[in-house]
């Protein structure tokens, strides 16, 4: 029996880009088990309820805000510098079904750590469950990938290697790619992005391996190491204290 051959849909051709690029950075994980049980009783008695990815995207989004070096970003053209952005970008990945398959993109929100719990969460949501077409970034990885590969890369590569501020605006400052729900998790996710966090199942006591993926190029272990400590105080102080006011909030 024969098999077949199949031409790259859309969002195969944005991602096979995407890992294209993302392997020309030294990207080195580090990873640091987290007590969350604190956050894991406010949640559960929180009215309304946000997502677990609502919730690290703003608490890293803290985390960025009060460290320059994690929205900076290395850029080897016209000379190696670093760029630091004046602002937090999270990049999100969601699956969506894209006719006939399921495709990753990627949902953009600035200053995550400025909005509100369930801000957040509503636009995660109008992410995975709005008109696809609807989302900016999701309609513009579909726009370039419909362009020839020569030009696609070139696109691309200046967006990623010559221009900060538009590098930041594509890609983000930082992004989040988790599939926990699912009962898995990765354990060095592909980007070409400063920072990627990650995180396992979270168990019924709050305990959960939480992973940044990181450029060496602009940050070494040890600012991982602090930012992963800062982002586990943040979790259990900030978002702790509004998942109560929520709570409160409903009560009320």
């Amino acid at each position: 029996m024969k098999g077949r051959n199949l031409s790259l849909s859309l969002p195969r051709r944005f991602i096979c880009d995407l890992v294209h690029f993302a392997r020309q950075v030294p990207s080195v994980p580090v990873q640091r088990r987290m007590n969350l049980a604190a956050v894991l009783s406010a949640r559960q008695a929180a009215q309304p309820r946000p997502s677990w990815a609502a919730i690290f995207t703003k608490a890293y989004g803290f985390v960025s805000a009060a460290r320059p070096e994690l929205r900076r970003a290395f850029l080897p053209y016209p000379w190696p510098h670093l760029y630091e952005h004046p602002i937090t970008i999270a990049s999100v990945a969601v699956e969506r079904r894209y006719q006939d398959e399921e495709g990753v993109f990627f949902g953009h929100l600035r200053g995550p750590e400025t909005r509100g719990l369930m801000e957040v969460d509503r636009d995660l949501r109008r992410f995975k469950e709005n008109d696809l077409l609807s989302i900016g970034s999701f309609r513009n990885a579909l726009r370039f990938s419909r362009l020839p590969s020569p030009l696609r890369r070139l696109a691309w590569w200046i967006s990623l290697n010559w221009w900060g501020r538009k590098r930041a605006h594509y890609f983000g400052t930082f992004g989040l790619s988790v599939y926990s729900g699912l009962g898995a998790e990765s354990l060095h996710p592909l980007s070409p992005v400063t920072s990627v966090l990650n995180y396992g199942v979270i168990d019924e006591t709050g305990w959960v391996d939480v992973r940044l993926v990181y450029d060496h190029r602009v940050l070494d272990g040890g600012n991982v190491a602090r930012a992963l400590e800062h982002l586990e105080r943040v979790l259990n102080n900030e978002i702790v204290t509004e998942l109560r006011y929520l709570r409160r909030l409903d009560a009320a």
